[in-house]
């Protein structure tokens, strides 16, 4: 299990099957505050828009309702930037586990007010990918 750093995300690497990689993820979410607001399982709907098969594969939309509020209530428009995409997918045996950076997400508003947010927002986030990763 090893956490690593893209550059718009952490990835943690488990070996774990997928369902138990997703129900460690939204607990793992949870204690830091974060809600799953909505759930796009990918693999159903690449088989039913395009008839492909597809590895099992979800979206998470993670929320901290106290973060977004302070977000929203500096920046209107950052609702566009919301939730925080968490994925779930089935990797070689095991499953990995990728969480949107949202330092870099909130950087786009350019607003230097949203700096505060974003970075309680990352360490959390940061907390559940070493949490995931067993760190």
């Amino acid at each position: 299990m090893a956490e690593e750093k893209e550059h718009y995300g952490l990835v943690v690497h488990l070996d774990e099957p997928y369902e138990e990689a997703i129900a460690r993820t939204t607990a793992a979410l949870q204690a830091e505050g974060f809600g799953v607001l909505t759930e796009i399982d990918v693999r159903a709907t690449m088989k039913k828009k395009l008839d492909v098969d597809f590895r099992k594969y979800v979206i998470l939309g993670a929320c901290n309702p106290h973060l977004a509020h302070r977000a929203l209530t500096v920046e209107p428009q950052l609702g566009l930037l919301l939730p925080c995409n968490v994925i779930v997918y089935e990797d070689n045996g095991g499953s990995t586990v990728s969480i949107v950076d949202p330092a870099q997400m909130l950087s786009v508003a350019g607003n230097p007010a949203l700096q505060p947010v974003a970075g309680e927002a990352r360490e959390r986030l940061a907390r559940v990918a070493a949490s995931l990763a067993g760190q």
